[in-house]
């Protein structure tokens, strides 16, 4: 992205910073980084389906968007910064081990190890913003929003200690405030008293590595949550359960199709050619948007688990959130992301997404299989690819060639 204004300055160390020349290919440092989420979506999904309540579900979403913003906070500093140099690799190898450490505290997160879980976050997140002032110095857009994003991160990062230090509902509560003041204050430019804010035009983005990385972590959960059936498979071999997981393995195909078929290259495209507009379609879309869309594909595995276990049996009410709100989760993040990226109202997925949710009373009221259930989900899904298909074929009858997104 081309800043608004010239530099004024050059950069102390700019053998650390990534070029602006075309999107930025991902490192095998960074892959080697994103393999420790693959544990990461386990532990989730696996906490989840442990805790299949309200409070399950709202502590499994608290510590997703925590362990978030660890994984895209480290995103965009490899977006400004050269992850294959020895200090930034050094540094994202510290990251990959928190990270670890982060993911081993989550099944225990809300009781003995919830103080652990804080101190490693605030390692992590405070180290990391730390470093990177040191890397950008001399650039003045990127120090600028270090050194502003640097106290909101340790104020928050102060808090997530407090939470550790709490237990139960207050624990919740501080946790909860936690992200919603991240949240807000990236919203608004982490303002600092005589500082200003730090505006997105700035940020010096390279929004198809942005854009490519998290489409990565969308397929790490999709490849999670097809681990999940398969060793959920293996403990019970017959026919019955042979089915339950072809069905499973169609639904987490099925939204494969409908993230990567078109949406992810043509995504990165829009992003890549934003001008200005990067830095602040990167904060919604990937901040906000993908935690939304990882949320389904997690939901939707705990829901696989389930149907593998038992695809007979009636569907209970928690077993409809999980195998239709998961697809609802997904496809709405996904909705969201289309109409900020093209300016479009989605009625496809919205109209799914209504669907699938009223399924779930007619699900539980008429007691049908879990398993009917799960191809309910999965036909509702698939007639959004055959909407797609048509869309893309009528766009290029009539208008001639466009965006396959139209």
């Amino acid at each position: 992205m081309t800043p608004s204004e010239p530099s004024v300055a050059a950069p102390v160390r700019p053998w650390l910073l990534r070029p602006r020349e075309g999107v930025q290919p991902t490192t095998s440092t960074e892959l080697f980084f994103d393999l420790v989420f693959i544990f990461t979506i386990t532990q989730l999904s696996d906490y989840l389906i442990e805790h299949p309540d309200w409070r399950g579900v709202a502590r499994t979403g608290l510590l997703l968007a925590l362990v978030w913003f660890v994984w895209v906070y480290t995103t965009w500093v490899t977006n400004w910064l050269q992850p294959d140099q020895g200090p930034v690799r050094a540094m994202l190898i510290g990251v990959t081990l928190g990270s670890l450490w982060l993911s081993a505290a989550i099944p225990q997160a809300f009781s003995r190890t919830g103080l652990l879980f804080a101190v490693v976050y605030v390692t992590v997140q405070v180290g990391r913003t730390i470093f990177g002032l040191w890397a950008v110095r001399g650039s003045p857009w990127l120090v600028d929003g270090f050194q502003k994003s640097l106290p909101w991160i340790a104020g928050t990062s102060v808090l997530v200690v407090v939470g550790g230090l709490v237990d139960g509902a207050a624990r919740e509560a501080v946790w909860a405030a936690v992200i919603v003041i991240e949240v807000v204050g990236l919203s608004i430019g982490y303002p600092l008293p005589g500082r200003g804010r730090s505006r997105p035009e700035r940020w010096m983005v390279e929004g198809g590595h942005l854009a490519e990385r998290c489409s990565a972590f969308v397929l790490i959960a999709l490849g999670e949550s097809i681990l999940v059936t398969g060793s959920t498979l293996t403990s019970h071999v017959d026919l019955v359960t042979s089915g339950a997981f072809l069905l499973a393995f169609a639904g987490s195909v099925a939204l494969w199709w409908v993230y990567f078929a078109r949406s992810a290259p043509a995504a990165t495209e829009v992003i890549a050619r934003a001008g200005e507009r990067t830095g602040a379609l990167s904060r919604v879309a990937f901040n906000y948007l993908h935690p939304v869309i990882v949320a389904g594909v997690i939901v939707t595995s705990a829901a696989d688990e389930r149907l593998l276990r038992e695809p007979g049996a009636p569907t209970t009410t928690v077993a409809a959130l999980l195998t239709l709100g998961g697809p609802a989760l997904f496809l709405a993040g996904h909705a969201a992301y289309k109409a900020l990226l093209w300016r479009i109202l989605p009625t496809s997925r919205i109209a799914a997404v209504v669907l699938l949710l009223a399924l779930i009373p007619a699900c539980v009221g008429l007691g049908m299989p879990v398993a009917v259930c799960a191809a309910l989900a999965l036909a509702v899904t698939v007639a959004v690819i055959v909407t797609d298909r048509f869309r893309v074929r009528r766009a290029a009858q009539s208008r001639g060639p466009r965006s396959p997104l139209r």
